[in-house]
């Protein structure tokens, strides 16, 4: 049965879709089947799956206001190697009608239940808001990764995310766990940088990965293209990177000691 993943963060800007759809590639090219779910109603994973958000028939909507079947909203994105639960504006409209709709929190996670079995890694990638759309996520998620900005007001935020997170365990998902917390848009020349960086491995320990994306061009560009890192320049340190946090997941997964730290 494959694991649910949630990759949030309330603060914008952080990398949570970059690594969504890197990581998803990732995994894939290991042989992995991964599921990405696009959870943001601005759909920049849809797009940077290389889908058109506007011309896809059924999405992450109709599957949260039960109009559509999960095999209806599924597509397989070639490039990237993974399948995909696509997602539009539409999805803003969910938010609203999700306050009052019964199991409202529990929408996504009876949804991915019926296929879960098909994949080993499922990604969502939620919106940078601690909505309901995000609830419904770590509702169905067996654990919370989060893409952190070594800066001073990602430290502010991850207070909040981490706050949810433990009322959603206590009132929804009692299982839920922190899967990790991730490095991006790292600058070692920065000395803010880190001095958070230092803070996060004093307060997280082994639950930060030694793993850390680092600024990259390549990364930045490669979804103006509809693909991966890894598609887009597979030699760039942006690709380089995410390959070593699947690797490094992986090896968590199967109890085994991590590889030395690549260098950002």
């Amino acid at each position: 049965m494959g694991r649910i993943i949630a990759i949030a963060n309330q603060k914008g800007g952080v990398g949570k879709t970059t690594t969504c759809i890197n990581l998803g590639a990732s995994l894939a090219a290991t042989r992995r089947r991964v599921l990405l779910v696009d959870l943001d109603p601005q759909g920049n994973a849809t797009v940077g799956s290389g889908v058109d958000k506007h011309g896809v028939e059924h999405t992450a909507y109709e599957l949260l206001m039960g109009s559509a079947a999960v095999e209806q909203v599924i597509q397989h994105c070639p490039t990237a190697g993974y399948d995909l639960i696509p997602t539009n504006r539409d999805l803003t409209a969910a938010e609203v009608e999700l306050l009052t709709a019964p199991q409202r929190e529990r929408r996504l996670r009876e949804a991915l239940l019926q296929v879960r079995e098909r994949y080993d890694l499922i990604l969502i990638d939620c919106p940078p808001s601690l909505s309901m759309l995000t609830v419904n996520a770590l509702v169905a998620a067996d654990s919370v990764m989060i893409p952190l900005q070594c800066e001073y007001y990602a430290l502010e935020g991850l207070a909040d995310l981490l706050n949810t997170v433990e009322s959603v365990r206590a009132a929804a998902n009692p299982t839920l766990e922190i899967e990790g917390v991730l490095r991006t848009m790292y600058d070692p020349r920065n000395n803010l940088a880190t001095d958070v960086s230092a803070q996060l491995a004093n307060h997280f320990g082994d639950k930060l990965y030694r793993t850390v994306v680092p600024r990259n061009i390549r990364l930045a560009e490669a979804p103006s293209h509809g693909v991966p890192v890894l598609t887009y320049d597979k030699s760039s340190r942006g690709a380089t990177a995410y390959l070593a946090l699947a690797g490094e997941m992986l090896r968590r997964a199967d109890g085994l000691p991590p590889l030395e730290e690549p260098a950002p």
